[in-house]
């Protein structure tokens, strides 16, 4: 396993990879890498040549109360992950390196991002795209993978993708959960042991949810109000927000149909943990 710390270099070393008719994989990612981010690893492993895993804390994406200087950094700990899940590069630059002088364009997300945490975090998906553009510009590759977990990124990419041209084929990933049915996520160390204990409802809720609607109810109103009672019920935590939306175009609905997604963002003292489940009712 190489590391990379320069766009040149990773550029020249990949470049002559494709020559030699490699299929390229590629996994963005911020790092303080978990079992999610292995999976989109093994994903990656098992459909290419050479896996290429990217570790950049993205100051863009950003807003000026949030937690870029506090999020989660450990390199050693993400080489061990990068080399049990078959990683051949690791491109892990500076800000300096990303961002070297001031940007002369802008990318704007227009679709998709009035909604879930696009409303709560204005700019944030400006951000995703700008990095995540510059960055299948480096590396090129042929395949990339990204984890439903963070759905609302998933479509924003996709669309990103499809608007653009860039071509490369997008592999979304499972959601990756402890076995209390928590999703992975980076802030779950953020939680407090009362917290953590709690924490597994967001999916209950869910899974509730998905009952309700298996056995007939189609108001989407009544599903997000179900969700929210049981969050306010049973944590201490604020719900930031409930919504059932049409996947992936995120358009508001009445009734359940076709392919939807029930997203959910809940906040503890420290961490604002974001879950939610694809479905497609006939």
């Amino acid at each position: 396993m190489k590391i990379f710390n320069t766009i040149n270099e990773l550029r020249n070393e990949l470049s002559e990879q494709r020559a030699n008719g490699k299929k390229i994989g590629f996994v963005p990612t911020m790092g303080y890498l978990h079992e999610g981010h292995a999976s989109l690893l093994k994903a990656a492993r098992k459909d290419n040549d050479i896996v290429v895993l990217s570790i950049f804390v993205n100051p863009t994406q950003f807003g000026p109360n949030e937690d870029l200087s506090s999020y989660p950094r450990d390199f050693e700990r993400d080489e061990k992950v990068a080399q049990n899940s078959g990683v051949d590069y690791i491109f892990y630059p500076n800000v300096e390196e990303m961002y070297p002088s001031k940007l002369k364009s802008k990318l704007q997300v227009i679709n998709g991002v009035n909604v879930l945490c696009g409303e709560k975090r204005p700019g944030h998906f400006d951000g995703v795209a700008l990095v995540v553009t510059k960055l299948f510009n480096i590396v090129q590759p042929h395949n990339v993978y990204f984890g439903l977990k963070d759905a609302q990124q998933v479509a924003v990419i996709e669309g990103l993708i499809e608007d653009y041209n860039i071509p490369v084929t997008l592999n979304k990933v499972p959601i990756v959960r402890e076995e209390d049915g928590l999703a992975k996520s980076s802030r779950n160390v953020y939680l407090s042991e009362q917290e953590r204990a709690e924490a597994p409802t967001i999916f209950k809720s869910l899974q509730n949810a998905k009952a309700l609607i298996d056995a007939g109810e189609r108001n989407s109103v009544k599903i997000e109000e179900e969700i929210k009672r049981i969050l306010e019920e049973k944590t201490s935590g604020e719900v930031d927000y409930v919504n059932v939306y049409s996947y992936p175009e995120l358009n508001e609905i009445t009734e359940i149909k076709g392919t939807i997604i029930i997203a959910i963002a809940l906040k503890f003292t420290k961490a604002r943990l974001i879950d939610n489940i694809i479905l497609t009712i006939s």
